[in-house]
């Protein structure tokens, strides 16, 4: 007889007449052959700014795929109720600043294979007014985590950038904007988001360290703080749902990209395995100006108070819009939730909030 040797092959030489016995562990035998592709290629991943807004969804999608997770957040903007739930079951909260030198110390303690970063200074206004602290976040502590990810071996990092802000003043025949274009920022923000392209790769060139970028355009869902200086959409609903007049700055006809929290959590989730080297618009593709967005909140927050309106805020651009036809070819990406459904959900967590606070 011939011995069959791996996908039907005949090896050669083997004439004889034998049993073939297999020896197979009782802990495989006891393990469920069709056990979910997530749970096979579970690894260590650690979240950067997880405590978010943004990165308290990903958290959430990590842990649904199997992933052991750990976070990294100083709570200065994040907060531990956004990870209550992930924290029950079983995610690591590091309370740190990623421009502390111990965050190498701990990076080597959790050896993470994939790091995903999204602690950043994410507001315009203050890299204008503050232009040192927003380099000294957003770029000396990024270099700061890629070196302690590198000592630790870490496989792949996963970098938020600014599909708002890395490309400029797009001209409007370039919209939807792709990612060749090369524009320059407008903000001290739009360039601490877009240095980071070429640091990262200095770091595949020099130490083989893998990365995807993640141009998003402006994030909105639950989670986002009402209060806060950034995040329009939650803004708007959380002064609604207080009878408040939400200011629009400017004539209300800027242009902006609004994608869904779940959706870029998605494409976080698709760049573990996905998109080596390369940096990809996350967005929708659909300009939607700044009163469009102040009727769609009115509506899901059924708000009937009248339009406010003030002077044009310095570095806010005047139109965007984000090209995904590369995360679709290369990710298997897309945007899933039609804004008036994401405002809705949005609106639906905001009065919640509201109403417990």
């Amino acid at each position: 007889m011939t011995c069959p040797n791996r996908l039907g092959e005949s090896s050669p030489g083997f004439t004889g007449t034998s049993t073939l016995r297999i020896f197979v562990p009782t802990h495989v035998l006891s393990t469920p052959l069709a056990a979910p592709v997530s749970l096979r290629f579970a690894m260590k991943v650690l979240v950067t700014g997880g405590a978010g807004f943004i990165g308290s969804h990903v958290v959430e999608r990590l842990l649904d795929a199997g992933h052991e997770v750990s976070v990294v957040d100083s709570l200065e903007r994040g907060s531990r109720d956004n990870i209550a739930g992930p924290l029950e079951r079983g995610v690591r909260l590091h309370e740190t600043d990623i421009r502390d030198r111990s965050l190498r110390a701990l990076l080597a303690d959790e050896r993470p294979e994939v790091v995903m970063h999204l602690a950043a200074q994410v507001d315009v206004r203050v890299s204008v007014a503050d232009p040192v602290l927003d380099a000294d976040i957003n770029v000396s502590g990024s270099l700061n985590l890629l070196e302690g990810a590198r000592e630790a071996g870490t496989r792949k990092v996963i970098v938020t950038s600014s599909g708002g802000c890395i490309y400029g003043e797009p001209k409007p025949d370039a919209l939807p904007v792709k990612e060749t274009y090369r524009g320059s920022p407008e903000s001290p923000y739009g360039i601490s988001k877009r240095v980071l392209h070429d640091y990262l790769a200095f770091y595949k060139q020099a130490h083989g360290m893998d990365w995807t970028v993640l141009a998003l355009a402006n994030v909105f869902g639950p989670r986002q703080d009402p209060y806060g200086e950034a995040g329009v959409v939650s803004i708007f609903l959380g002064k609604m749902f207080a009878n408040e007049e939400p200011v629009i700055y400017g004539d209300g006809k800027q242009t902006r990209d609004f994608v869904y929290a779940g959706d870029v959590a998605d494409a976080f989730m698709r760049a573990i395995k996905k998109g080596s080297g390369t940096v990809f618009n996350i967005g929708t593709g659909v300009e939607t100006t700044v009163v469009e967005l102040w009727e769609g909140c009115a509506r899901a927050a059924s708000y009937t108070g009248e339009m406010r309106f003030a002077p044009k805020r310095l570095g806010e651009l005047e139109r965007i819009s984000l090209d995904w036809s590369r995360a679709s070819k290369k990710l298997g990406w897309e945007p899933a939730t039609d804004l008036s459904k994401g405002l809705a959900e949005t609106a639906a967590w905001v009065k919640s909030r509201l109403g417990s606070s």
